[in-house]
């Protein structure tokens, strides 16, 4: 019998807090990203192009009331631009929960606690500014409706 009895004290298990915080990071770029690099590849359309169509469709709405026939808009079409932030918003909340998910599946496995926490934070950031974005855009209608509101004496 030796001496030297060691006690090895078991390294806990990094594996799903690692895979964790890099789906989060990826969910956080996909988050972010998108706003700043999608209207650099595909501008959107110039102010006085959209104020243009905008007027063109008023008129056909009210030549079509006046001859009493039901106006039938045209479908828009889906610009590409539009499709990748679509695409990139779901990709972000969907990456945002798997890292949650990773996260706790770290945690009941008994992981690194760090890695658990970093990955649920990546995650989360990403679904909030995903929310956040959307929140904006919210509050902005909101405006311009109040302005729009306020002109025509709703207000």
């Amino acid at each position: 019998m030796t001496a030297s009895a060691t006690t090895s004290s078991a390294v806990p298990s990094r594996r799903l807090g690692i895979i964790g915080s890099i789906v989060g990071v990826l969910a956080l770029m996909a988050a972010v990203l998108p706003h700043w690099v999608v209207p650099i590849v595909f501008p959107p359309p110039p102010a006085d192009k959209v104020i243009v169509d905008t007027g063109h469709r008023i008129k056909d709405r009210i030549v079509a009331k006046v001859k009493g026939v039901e106006y039938q808009a045209p479908k828009p079409e889906k610009s590409a631009g539009r499709s990748w932030s679509e695409t990139a918003s779901v990709t972000a909340i969907s990456l945002g929960l798997l890292a949650i998910l990773l996260s706790v599946l770290s945690l009941i496995f008994r992981e690194e606690r760090l890695l658990a926490a970093v990955a649920a934070t990546l995650g989360t950031g990403a679904i909030a500014i995903e929310i956040s974005f959307f929140m904006m855009g919210a509050l902005i209608l909101i405006a311009i409706l109040y302005v729009i509101g306020n002109i025509i004496g709703l207000f």
